[in-house]
């Protein structure tokens, strides 16, 4: 392996070893976007089974196996038609993005914060007539592989306060405002669509509907969602599992523009790598002793009080609070052996003592007797 690298070396000229650096980067670089946007989704899991398939024929290959390589040989043949058709829609949302991001950054980082102003004024809108809404910005994962048969209806139209308001407002002929509205490209590009419910969470019960399907997407992708409650008139944010309630609408454009950042998005996704990277977790005896004992005293965060009944206040530049998990009886770890120090019996008062005790002892009877 060395001696041909040597060779392919010493065959090369520095400007063409330039180029096959800049042509293996390309290939790399086009590898790597396609797995971010494919990353989460189902589509991940159908570029796997083609791998599989692939890594079959190359082992039939080596074992001769004729009957074998006769079936996987003439589906190898339609396999670019078969990528074709399975990721139709990965694939024109990849074009679409990279039309309107890698060319066009300027246009359409105008067009992100029109898209959020518009946003903005219809939560507004809706929470001063206490109307229900759910509007989802869709990122890199697809939601329509996360929502099952409830896919709602497509709209394809432009993002305006009018139309969101409209769609959200209960009439009886309007079948959409139940559901949620996704945000893909833009555009309003579906509504009426139901997100899933989170499962084996616990979450609080002031928390309608609206606000769990919100729990629900934002666990699984890395939409952001904005919810207006129909019972109490508010506006909420959530994303990446975790909700902010009672927001401003100052509050919530700035928490908007923060996410859809260039530098915030890309810090996002670092995270969101990280967090699903394998991290070695110390023992469940640790952790639940770690609980007990809370923040070492000289934590650098500040204790905010918090009342009961009311969200905690949350500065607009700060990601929503973690939402606050009970703990149970498992979480209780015993004390180790030895930990519990046996108290050692208190000494005999004196003579003195003792009188003074009684006497203290015996003057509430006397006022109870004189009562």
């Amino acid at each position: 392996m060395l001696e041909g690298l040597s060779s392919y070396l010493a065959d090369r000229s520095p400007p063409e070893l330039a180029r096959d650096l800049f042509d293996v980067f390309i290939v790399y670089y086009f590898i790597y976007r396609l797995l971010l946007v494919a990353k989460g989704t189902r589509a991940m899991q159908v570029a796997l089974g083609i791998a599989v398939i692939a890594l079959l024929y190359l082992v039939a290959q080596l074992l001769q196996l004729s009957t074998v390589l006769t079936v996987l040989g003439s589906l190898m043949q339609s396999i670019l038609l078969i990528i074709v058709v399975v990721f139709q829609s990965d694939i024109r949302r990849a074009l679409q993005r990279v039309g309107s991001r890698a060319w066009f950054g300027g246009l359409a980082r105008a067009q992100e914060s029109r898209v959020i102003d518009e946003v903005v004024e219809a939560a507004r809108e809706l929470a001063r007539h206490r109307i229900g809404a759910i509007i989802a910005f869709e990122q890199d994962a697809n939601l329509d592989e996360f929502v099952g048969n409830n896919k709602g209806h497509d709209v394809d139209a432009k993002v305006t306060r009018e139309l969101l308001v409209s769609l959200f407002t209960p009439e009886a002929s309007n079948k959409l405002h139940d559901g949620a509205v996704i945000i893909r490209d833009l555009r309003i590009a579906k509504a009426g669509v139901f997100f899933p419910m989170p499962e084996g969470r616990i979450i609080d019960q002031s928390f309608g509907s609206r606000h769990r399907a919100a729990l629900g997407i934002t666990e699984e992708t890395d939409a952001v969602v904005v919810i207006v409650s129909e019972e109490r008139g508010t506006i909420g944010f959530c994303f990446n599992g975790n909700i902010a309630s009672d927001l401003q609408a100052a509050q919530l454009r700035e928490m908007l523009e923060s996410i859809f950042s260039p530098k915030v998005r890309k810090k996002t996704r670092k995270a969101r790598k990280r967090a699903e990277a394998a991290v070695e977790l110390p023992p469940e005896g640790e952790v639940a002793r770690m609980s007990l004992k809370g923040p070492p005293p000289d934590a650098s965060a500040e204790e905010t009080p918090v009342s009961v009944g009311t969200p905690a206040a949350t500065r607009p530049s700060d990601p929503p609070p973690p939402l606050r998990k009970r703990t149970t009886e498992t979480d209780v770890v015993p004390p180790e052996p030895g930990a519990i120090t046996r108290r050692e019996p208190r000494p005999m008062p004196k003579a003195a003592d003792q009188d003074r005790a009684s006497s203290i002892d015996e003057e509430p009877r006397i006022r109870e007797s004189d009562a």
